[in-house]
C-alpha cells in the first residue's frame, strides 16, 4: 500500500454507518477525512478544502450523487479532481450514468477497507505530477 499520508478525502454519504467506516478506513491510512451528508453540504466544504479524492454516494436526498459530481466536474477549479461514485447497486446503467456526469471510478457498497484505499491510491497518483 503506497503512502497517503495527508491526502485529502471526501466522502459524500447520507448514511452515517458509512460515512464513519470510510473515515476509519482512511485514517488508519493516513488521509486527512472530509464528511459531507449530501451534495449541497459537499460543494461548500470542497470549495473550501480543495480535495484530493472525492467519493460520492448515488442515492441522496435534494441533490443526488449524479447532480453532485456534475457540478463539481463542470467547475473549472475541480474538473480535474476525481470523483468516485459509491452505490449499493451495481448494475450497467448506473455506471454508464456515473461516466456520462464525469465520474471517475465507481464502487459498489459495501466496501473493503482494501477496495477504498486502492481506489484513493489509483486517483491521487494521478494528479501528482511524475517525479
Amino acid at each position: 500500500m503506497a503512502e497517503l499520508n495527508g491526502t485529502k478525502v471526501m466522502v459524500i454519504d447520507d448514511s452515517n454507518t458509512i460515512r464513519r467506516s470510510a473515515e476509519i478506513f482512511l485514517r488508519q491510512a493516513g488521509c486527512e477525512v472530509l464528511l459531507a451528508e449530501d451534495g449541497f453540504d459537499a460543494l461548500a466544504k470542497i470549495a473550501d478544502h480543495r480535495p484530493d479524492v472525492i467519493f460520492v454516494d448515488i442515492m441522496m436526498p435534494r441533490l443526488d450523487g449524479y447532480q453532485t459530481c456534475a457540478l463539481i466536474k463542470k467547475n473549472s477549479r475541480f474538473h480535474g479532481t476525481p470523483v468516485i461514485m459509491l452505490s449499493s447497486k451495481d448494475g450497467l446503467f448506473d455506471r454508464a450514468r456515473g461516466r456520462l456526469v464525469g465520474s471517475d471510478e465507481y464502487l459498489t457498497k459495501p466496501f473493503s477497507k482494501d477496495t477504498l484505499l486502492q481506489a484513493v491510491e489509483r486517483h491521487h497518483k494521478q494528479g501528482e505530477p511524475a517525479s
